[in-house]
C-alpha cells in the first residue's frame, strides 16, 4: 500500500539535522516508498540531503529556524507551536499534510503540543507514553505509561491496557497479547486501590465470553519480571513507568560498562574476550536502545513518535519505521474497535484513585 508520507522534526535531537536526515533515508533503503515531509532550516536541510541522493525526491522542505530546546517548559513550548519545527510537524499531521510525525525533541513539549492539536481518541481520557523494550524470549514487551501522566486512576489504566494491547498485536504479531499491570506484588489484594479496581474491571472485560476484546488480562506483574518475556504488555501510570524504564536503562548500561571494565583489565581478560567476542557483540546488539527506538504517544487522533534525543542514525530509522508500520495497520481504528468492544460498563465513573487534570500536571518526564 501506499502510505502518507511522514512529518520529520529535522531539528530535535542531541545532533540535529544531519542524524535526522540519515536516519530518514536507512529507513527507505527497505521501504522505498516512504515520503517525508523535513521539517527545519532549508540549508541545513538541503545541505544534509546531497549525502543521500536518493532521497531529493521523496523529500519536501518546510522551512523553518525555531526549535524547542531540551529544557524548554511544555507550558511555554506550546505558546510557540505554530512557529517550530516540533510543533508544524505535529501540525502537519492535524492539517493532514502528513500521516504521521517523528522528533527527537523534548519529550514534554511535544507531548503537549500532540495532544492539544490532535485531541484525544473517543473513549480515552488521556493519551500515553508506550514504548518496546528487550526480553529474554524473541519478541519485545510494550510498556505504557513512560511518562505521559505522573498519576492514574482506574478508568485511566484500563484505556492505557487496551491501547498497549493494540500496539503489541501491530509490533509483534499478538492476536490476543498478554496483559499486566504493573505492581508491587501479585497477590489480588496488593497495591493501591486504583491498580485493584483496574484489575477487576479487566478481569471481568476479558473472562466475558461474549467479548470480543482481543487481549487477555492475567493480573499483576512486579518489575523485576518486566524483562523476563512473560506478558507481552505491562501498564502502570507514567510516573512509577518512567522510573522502571530509567531504572532498566541504568541496569543495562552498568552491565555493558562492567563488562567492559573487566574484558580490558589484564591480558588475560582480554584474551578471554576475544573468545567471547559473539556471545558479548549478541549481548550488546540487544541491549543498544537503538535497535527499541520509537515511543508512540497512544490516545491521539494521529500518529506521534518519540525518538531518543541521543538516537544515532540507526535508532531514527527504527523510530521512522514505528511510525510507517502504525500507519500501515491502522492503529487508531484498532483502538477504537477494542474500546467499542470494552464497553462503557466497564469503565465505571472515573474509577478509583482520580487524578487531576493533565494541564495541572507537567511529568517533563524523558524517554
Amino acid at each position: 500500500m501506499t502510505l502518507p508520507r511522514i512529518a520529520i522534526d529535522a531539528m530535535g535531537g542531541d545532533e540535529g539535522v544531519r542524524v535526522m536526515v540519515e536516519g530518514a533515508a536507512l529507513a527507505r533503503r527497505d521501504y522505498a516508498d516512504f515520503k517525508f515531509l523535513l521539517v527545519g532550516d532549508q540549508d541545513r536541510i538541503a545541505a544534509a540531503l546531497k549525502a543521500h541522493p536518493g532521497m531529493a525526491g521523496a523529500s519536501e522542505i518546510l522551512h523553518c529556524d525555531d526549535v524547542i530546546s531540551g529544557e524548554e517548559q511544555p507550558s511555554k513550548a506550546i505558546r510557540r507551536a505554530k512557529t517550530t519545527s516540533m510543533g508544524l510537524a505535529v501540525n502537519a499531521v492535524k492539517e493532514g499534510a502528513a500521516g504521521a510525525a517523528v522528533s527527537a525533541g523534548n519529550t514534554g513539549a511535544l507531548m503537549a503540543m500532540s495532544k492539544i492539536a490532535l485531541r484525544t481518541m473517543p473513549g480515552i481520557d488521556r493519551p500515553a507514553l508506550a514504548a518496546l523494550m528487550p526480553t529474554l524470549e524473541p519478541h519485545d514487551v510494550v510498556m505504557l505509561d513512560l511518562g505521559a501522566n505522573t498519576e492514574a486512576n482506574a478508568r485511566n489504566l484500563v484505556q492505557f491496557a487496551v491501547m498497549g494491547a493494540a500496539y503489541a498485536r501491530i509490533v509483534n504479531g499478538f492476536d490476543r497479547p498478554t496483559v499486566r499491570l504493573l505492581n508491587i506484588g501479585t497477590e489480588e489484594i496488593k497495591g493501591t486501590e486504583a491498580l485493584r479496581e483496574a484489575a477487576a474491571q479487566l478481569t471481568a472485560a476479558t473472562d466475558d465470553p461474549t467479548s470480543g476484546l482481543a487481549l487477555h488480562f492475567d493480573g499483576f506483574v512486579e518489575s523485576d519480571k518486566i524483562n523476563r518475556g512473560e506478558t507481552h504488555v505491562v501498564v502502570t501510570d507514567g510516573f512509577s513507568g518512567n522510573i522502571a524504564l530509567k531504572a532498566i536503562e541504568g541496569s543495562a548500561r552498568f552491565v555493558t560498562d562492567l563488562l567492559k571494565q573487566a574484558f580490558t583489565s589484564s591480558i588475560r581478560s582480554k584474551v578471554g574476550f576475544l573468545v567471547s567476542r559473539p556471545a558479548t557483540e549478541l549481548l550488546r546488539h540487544h541491549l543498544d536502545p537503538n535497535n527499541h527506538n520509537g515511543a508512540v504517544f497512544l490516545g491521539l487522533n494521529g500518529v506521534v513518535v518519540k525518538s531518543h534525543g541521543s538516537a544515532t542514525a540507526k535508532g531514527v530509522a527504527n523510530a521512522v519505521t514505528v511510525a510507517a508500520r502504525l500507519l500501515e495497520n491502522k492503529l487508531t481504528q484498532r483502538i477504537a474497535q477494542d474500546l467499542g468492544e470494552l464497553g462503557e460498563d466497564a469503565l465505571r465513573g472515573n474509577g478509583a484513585g482520580a487524578a487531576t487534570d493533565d494541564s495541572a500536571k507537567e511529568s517533563g518526564a524523558t524517554a
